[in-house]
């Protein structure tokens, strides 16, 4: 086996670590979201009695999908932190020191606006929406009936994408810091990614207008935020670069006069033994 499938085969057990370690630390998350899930969903149906509805059971199994869907979830942002360290450990040894410690931090930052775009969708857009579906149903004469696996169904729809949408500057800034990433792509290609946010904002809202720009312009702002942090992260990365290639010249240079001197004493030493 040579050593190219070594490493190979150390990177993917080290990958394998991880992944169990992540997996640990989610089951055992389990238990203590098994107790946050009632009271959590008891909360969000206090939501549906804000806008007059009343929810029910379409089958038999429908509560219990909803408390163990909630029970995943829970234990999904309990324990991301701890998947991001994970993520951040196995990919941390091809960095340098500097980076390491840089990256590092942008754990709980990244954590902070996952529960920022949860928070933006659940408390701004998701109210705005269901009062535009009841004043809609209202117009057309139409009295609903909203099953509770539904009703669930369309708030996670509705919240848990801004939830990964608001880690966009984080990733961006991970992406410069470590060189992936040139901000000059993201202005040259501004065009193209706000035509992808605007079709994502079509996939989450309704058929509205008003619905659609109150998603669409908080995805455009992101993105320009985006923009601005990866320029900071790339400066960082510039200048880390310019160190590392300083330290690299530095230690070549050394190991260049050591050679020479190494060199001349062998010299010296093979003159003495001739006059011997």
């Amino acid at each position: 086996m040579n050593q190219q499938e070594l490493t190979v085969i150390e990177h993917i057990e080290e990958l394998r670590k991880r992944l169990v370690l992540s997996a640990v630390f989610f089951v055992i998350s389990l238990i203590g979201a098994f107790f946050l899930a009632k009271p959590l969903i008891t909360y969000l149906q206090a939501t549906s009695t804000d806008h007059n509805l009343q929810l029910h059971a379409f089958n038999v199994t429908a509560p219990l999908m909803i408390y163990i869907q909630m029970t995943f979830l829970i234990s999904l942002i309990i324990t991301s932190p701890i998947i991001l360290y994970q993520i951040w450990a196995f990919v941390s040894p091809g960095l340098r020191d500097i980076e390491r410690r840089a990256t590092l931090s942008y754990i709980p930052y990244s954590f902070i606006l996952f529960l920022a775009g949860l928070a933006f969708s659940y408390f701004i857009l998701f109210p705005y929406m269901m009062n535009f579906m009841m004043l809609l149903s209202n117009d057309l004469e139409i009295e609903q009936t909203i099953g509770i696996n539904e009703y669930f169904s369309f708030l996670f729809r509705i919240t848990l994408p801004f939830g990964f949408l608001f880690q966009m500057p984080i990733i961006m800034l991970f992406l410069s810091r470590i060189g992936l990433l040139n901000p000059i792509w993201m202005v040259t290609f501004r065009k193209y990614a706000y035509f992808v946010l605007f079709v994502l904002a079509a996939l989450i809202t309704p058929p509205e207008l008003l619905s659609h720009l109150i998603v669409t312009v908080p995805l455009f702002i992101l993105y320009e935020i985006s923009i601005f942090v990866a320029r900071y992260g790339y400066r960082k990365y510039l200048k880390s670069e310019e160190a590392r290639i300083k330290e690299q010249t530095e230690r070549e240079q050394q190991l260049q006069i050591e050679q020479a001197l190494q060199a001349q004493r062998a010299q010296i030493e093979a003159m003495q033994d001739d006059k011997h």
